[in-house]
This record gives C-alpha cells, structure tokens and sequence, in this order.
C-alpha cells in the first residue's frame, strides 16, 4: 500500500498542497471553513504529518544526540537522565548512542547524528576529542563535552577536576595511616584514568606513601575481581593497605572479591572508589567514594547546549565555556579505620 502524503490529501479536500501544508503548520492564517475541511480530510485518511521531515527541512529538528563511553554505569545513566529531562523540559527528545568504550563504535554513533541532521549532541568521548566534532561544527551542529575538557575551542564542555579527585582519595588513604597504596584502573588511554592516576601519584609523594598501579580491563565488576585476585595472591608483606580504585563498580567488586577470600574491609585493606553512585552506600560495606555531581553534569551540558543553539537561532556570535566542577570525598565504613 503507498504511504499516503500531503498531495493525498490536498485531493480529498479540494485544495493546493500549500493550504495543506498552512493548516499543519501556520492553522491560524486559514480560513475557518477551509481548515476544517482540510482537518476533516485528514482525520478521513488517517493521514500523520512527518514532522521529521518538517523539521529538517525548516532547520529546526528536535533531536538531540546523546553519546557517552558506557550507559551500563549507573555515573551515565545518571548524567544522561538529568540531561534529557532539561531537554526534554524545553521541547526537545534525545536519542541515546551507546560506545561501550569503544573509540571506532564512537565514530560511527556520531557519523549517524551527523547523517541524521540532529539538533545538538552532548558527547562523553572516550580518547582525545573526535575528528566527527569538527565535522558537526562545519555542519552547524553544536556539540558540548561532558566529562571532559574540551581538547580546542570549538565547542563548550563540562566536566569534573580528575587530578584533585584523584589527590583527595589518596590524602585521605595516607590520613589513615596507609603507606602502601594502590591505585586500581584502566584503561589507561582515558584521560579521566590518567587525570585520576596523576593526583593520586601527587598525594602519595606529597604524603611520603608508595603507590602501585594496578592495570585493569576496563570499568566493571568483572575487572574489579580480577584486581582483587591480584593482590590477594601478594605477599602480605608487601600488599598494599590502602586501595584507590578508579570507579565505584571496580572498587565494589574488589570490595567483594576481598572478603570473599577472607580479607577484611577495611581492617586488612581499606577501599576508596570514585562516583559516588547510589550501590556505594549499599555495599556490604559501605563504601567511601570521591563524589561527582553527575546530575549537575548532565544538567549543565544541556544547558550549555540549548545556549548554543538559541544563539544560533537568533543569528548571534556564541562564545564557547568550559565549566569544572570540584569533586568531594564522601567517607564511608571502607576506609575509616584509623590506623
């Protein structure tokens, strides 16, 4: 059966497809008789305006693209959640892309945004920022960081000082008394992980402690019980007291992976994480956690975005800004044994 367009039903109703198409889009400069007779043929057809195509051709969609490394981690979900209901607030619905911490399942997620003409995209890149956000610009498709700094001026971004959270979870390890510290993350290519290593490098010197660096996988339960196996099978003479690792998903399966081979948080090992999502509280013991404002992040990238786009609306110059939140130590059961 054909798909039934506005030419259909400018025949049924004796009129040009302009009148039909001031009826959908511009109802009050018609005719009263005219624009029901319009409404009438359309509710006899059954016939659906494709607003999409609509809106692209006006230059006025309302789709947003929204692409982070791994929507699986509840830090994403969380972000992603409080950036769509911003958008969603001023008229405007997201379409999620998943990377799964993949740089080239990335390109291809923003090469699709690109085809497909979205308003915006809010991007939590994996590696350095994309070639593809350089491509938007030129299509004027603004993109705003988040998560990240942004790598040129081409774009606003929003993100979290990973040095300073970094430092904050190791002073407050080496606070405690630890003098062997491990920092517990990968990959190593992110730059929040290399952000996060580098403060709790600096705290470890400044505190006179020694760190090790525990390479892992990636950011999820599975690589956090590989590291804990790793230093279980250690020397206890020389396994570190006090572990940081780099995200609450590894440092709760760590947490798991220690007592379930008889360890004890935080009397053997103390544990501090990064996040601070809502299962950091509810683990078997609780777990202490440098804090980002994750909703704050979402909110303030579609802030950042819906700016970008009202001043393109308007014709105005829009000058791009980098917004850095300030991360904070939540102290939980899993550290606070003083030593």
């Amino acid at each position: 059966m054909a798909r039934l367009s506005m030419r259909d039903v400018a025949a049924r109703a004796q009129v040009s497809i302009g009148t039909v198409s001031n009826v959908v889009n511009n109802p009050d400069i018609v005719l009263p008789a005219t624009r029901e007779k319009v409404q009438q043929a359309i509710a006899d057809l059954g016939w659906v305006p494709n607003q999409q195509a609509q809106q692209l051709r006006a230059g006025r969609g309302r789709t947003i693209g929204l692409a982070v490394m791994d929507v699986t981690n509840p830090f994403f979900a969380d972000l992603l959640r409080a950036a769509q209901d911003v958008l969603f607030a001023h008229g405007f619905h997201a379409t999620i892309g998943d990377a799964n911490i993949d740089e080239a399942r990335q390109t291809a997620i923003l090469r699709t945004f690109l085809q497909q003409r979205v308003r915006g995209v809010i991007l939590g890149p994996i590696g350095p920022q994309p070639l593809e956000v350089a491509a938007l610009a030129k299509a004027h498709i603004p993109t705003v960081l988040v998560d990240r700094a942004a790598d040129s001026v081409e774009c606003c971004a929003v993100g979290v000082d990973d040095v300073a959270g970094g430092r904050i979870a190791v002073e407050h390890l080496v606070s405690q008394g630890h003098r062997r510290v491990a920092f517990v993350g990968g990959p190593s290519s992110l730059k929040q992980i290399q952000d996060r290593l580098e403060g709790a490098q600096a705290a470890a010197l400044d505190g006179g402690a020694d760190l090790l660096s525990i390479s892992v996988p990636q950011l999820d339960f599975a690589s956090g019980r590989l590291a804990a196996d790793q230093v279980v099978l250690m020397d206890p003479r020389a396994r570190p007291t006090g572990v940081f690792c780099a995200n609450d998903l590894v440092a709760i399966a760590f947490l798991q992976g220690l007592t379930a081979q008889g360890l004890r948080v935080p009397d053997d090992i103390a544990i501090v994480g990064y996040d601070n999502i809502d299962f950091a509280a509810a683990a078997a013991v609780p777990l202490s956690s440098v804090a980002q404002p994750r909703q704050d992040l979402g909110r303030t990238a579609a802030d950042l975005l819906l700016a970008e786009i009202a001043d393109a609306d308007a014709d105005r110059d829009h000058v791009h800004t980098s917004v850095s939140f300030t991360p904070t130590l939540v102290v939980r059961a899993s550290s606070a044994l003083t030593r």
